[in-house]
């Protein structure tokens, strides 16, 4: 039984290993197949910030999410590598008779074509496994950054347009530079650019959602498996912090691509809740009319699925959570 249990917990530390591995490919290969939309992403962008340069509001919100996402990005980057380092510093810091033993410890583990015979080779083929991990680890981390900076930067162009909504209307010994109805079509055009900025980051990242969905649905529930059966073990400590980080890092992808399409869906939502809000009424009718179309076009909340087939949100962070449980449970009772 205890022989039985050992091994099965092998099966799904090296599992985890591959899965991850795979996750992260697939990842690359989709958003090089989808080059030419990011690059369309990126001239957007290019413009949303040279629009900003006349107006020091737009610049401020803009600044801000730029800001923000580089915090982001520095915290998802500090984060991936201290995973890696306590997946790898126990089998790092193993004195380990590379002659005698017939099975060395390795980070991922691989088939060699050649024998370890020597210290340094296998120092050197450890050192290589970390190097991959490393890199592996902060592409996974820099395409999840990449996700949250987009959205929100087009989070931010959707607060620059419920600005100008709230100031449409000029209010009393208020002098406006520009009229109302070139205030209404600014606004519009803006609405449309941001819907097409949403659409690509859809396009962009709609299928990698799906890739981490089914993926992390499986790794949640492995890791979880490992850190649970890990307990009373003789080497719990070990196994513990291995998987510990490990599983905080799966949980947080999840957490992020469903955060990604809950906040895009609320900012469009209030896209339509600032044109109601804005004193229309004192507008004339031929003008006030025009911001019907933006609250009816408002109402289609923008968002980001999985593979086209349900909605970013965190209820489906809860359905991820709550099948990585229900499998959990079968393999503890397999065990």
């Amino acid at each position: 039984m205890h022989s039985h249990s050992h091994d099965l917990f092998d099966l799904m530390d090296c599992f985890s290993s591959f899965l991850t591995q795979v996750k992260f490919s697939i990842k690359l290969i989709i958003f090089w197949a989808n080059e030419r939309k990011f690059l369309e992403i990126l001239t957007m962008m290019a413009e949303d910030w040279n629009d900003c340069v006349n107006s020091d509001v737009n610049m401020r919100e803009t600044a801000y999410k730029a800001k923000l996402a580089d915090r982001i990005t520095n915290a998802l980057f500090t984060l991936h590598t201290l995973t890696i380092v306590a997946y790898s510093i126990g089998i790092f810091l193993t004195d380990v008779d590379v002659v005698n033993q017939s099975e060395l410890p390795l980070l991922l583990k691989v088939e060699l074509p050649v024998d370890i015979n020597t210290k340094r080779m296998y120092k050197t083929l450890l050192a290589m496994q970390f190097v991959h991990l490393i890199m592996s680890g902060c592409g996974t981390g820099l395409l999840n950054a990449l996700l949250l900076t987009l959205t929100l930067h087009v989070g931010g162009q959707m607060d620059i347009l419920r600005c100008w909504l709230n100031d449409l209307v000029p209010k009393e010994n208020e002098e406006r530079s520009e009229s109302i109805v070139a205030m209404t079509n600014k606004i519009i055009r803006k609405h449309q650019k941001v819907i097409s900025f949403s659409e690509y980051i859809e396009d962009l990242y709609t299928y990698i959602a799906l890739v981490q969905f089914t993926s992390n649905t499986v790794l949640i529930c492995s890791l979880g498996f490992l850190i649970v059966t890990a307990i009373g073990s003789p080497d719990a400590t070990e196994h513990i912090v291995r998987s510990l980080l490990f599983y905080t890092v799966t949980n947080l992808e999840a957490f992020i691509f469903c955060f990604a399409g809950e906040y895009l869906k609320n900012k469009s939502k209030a896209i339509g809740n600032a044109a109601y809000n804005s004193a229309w009424y004192e507008m004339k009718p031929e003008n006030s009319r025009n911001l019907i179309f933006l609250i009816l076009r408002a109402q289609k909340q923008l968002t980001l699925t999985v593979g086209k087939i349900m909605d970013l949100s965190l209820e489906s962070f809860t359905s991820i959570m709550k099948a990585s449980g229900s499998y959990l449970s079968v393999l503890l009772a397999m065990q």
